[in-house]
């Protein structure tokens, strides 16, 4: 019988601290076993996850005793949060705790696109020296469009000034006097933001009115040779119009760390799309992040459990 299942990795050392007071089940294979991970949580009054465990009305069944989600990072689509609701189970993310780790990536991810140098590494070890072709261009001067305003892409701003870049930005729901927009234009419209934007980078959740956001009439309202990182749901780019865009050229490159389906499925689109970097959702993943939203999480559930 455990107090807390934890069915995703976390950092070790918040694990034994919770050990110390809680009986603790810590198995990160539990996410792939929904049988299992159900049968865990028979007894559980805490449930600590990540991106990939459905907390929905089917597992909250099998936890009658639940009474605590602790969330390992930010977003949360794979929590049917009406549900947790009508249980009275609170659900805590780790709000904050992997800010740095995902602005980092995006800045990355943006010079990497820029430069274009990434491209060359296979073909120079085998003897070529494409240094033409792989010209790139600087950040510097360049605009960085971000579509949502809160937390995390306010750090990103914060980079990417620090690098030259103008930031704009489109956030319907950021009061227009907040003072965030001090130092970065405020676009009405997402199309106003998309003309003028050299990188565009998606901070917003997946809902109902953001699946599909950018799709194929979207992307085509991108600045041509424009790029695109999304580091946050999948879903929100419809991945063949991606690929479609990124194989005509209409987009310049694009960095994705979400996906709609995650590992990618046999046979998508992205496979052989072209200028795209591709990584397993890890840019809110760091050793030190890890730290951070780990120790957040367990001082988050303990803390309703122990009330």
């Amino acid at each position: 019988m455990s107090d807390i299942v934890i069915s995703e990795f976390m950092d070790e050392p918040a694990v034994d601290w919770l050990k110390g007071t809680f009986c603790v089940t810590y198995d990160p294979t539990l996410v792939d076993d929904a049988e299992r991970l159900r049968a865990a949580c028979a007894q559980a009054r805490g449930l600590i996850v990540r991106n990939r465990t459905q907390v929905n009305a089917d597992l909250l069944a099998a936890a009658p005793a639940l009474r605590a989600v602790g969330r390992l990072g930010v977003g949360l689509d794979n929590i049917d949060l009406s549900a947790c609701k009508a249980r009275d189970v609170t659900v805590f993310p780790a709000t904050g705790g992997n800010t740095i780790s995902v602005a980092e990536y995006v800045i990355t991810a943006v010079l990497m696109l820029r430069r274009k140098a990434w491209l060359g590494s296979p073909e120079v070890l085998a003897g070529g020296w494409p240094r033409q072709r792989m010209m790139g261009l600087e950040v510097s001067g360049g605009v960085l469009g971000l579509v949502g305003f809160g937390a995390i892409a306010q750090a990103v701003a914060a980079r990417a000034q620090a690098l030259g870049m103008q930031v704009a930005a489109h956030d319907p729901f950021l009061p227009a006097d907040h003072p965030a927009w001090a130092q970065v234009r405020r676009c009405d419209t997402l199309d106003d933001l998309l003309a003028m934007a050299d990188a565009v980078s998606l901070h917003v959740p997946l809902t109902d009115s953001t699946r599909n956001l950018f799709d194929a009439t979207r992307l085509a309202r991108m600045k041509p040779g424009a790029m695109l990182v999304n580091t946050a749901r999948g879903g929100i780019v419809d991945e063949r119009a991606l690929a479609q865009a990124l194989s005509d050229g209409q987009i310049g490159g694009a960095a994705l760390d979400v996906f709609a389906t995650e590992p990618l499925p046999a046979g998508s689109p992205l496979a052989q799309a072209p200028n795209l970097i591709a990584t397993p959702h890890i840019a809110g993943v760091t050793v030190e992040s890890n730290t951070r939203i780990s120790w957040i999480t367990v001082e988050n559930v303990a803390g309703h459990l122990n009330s």
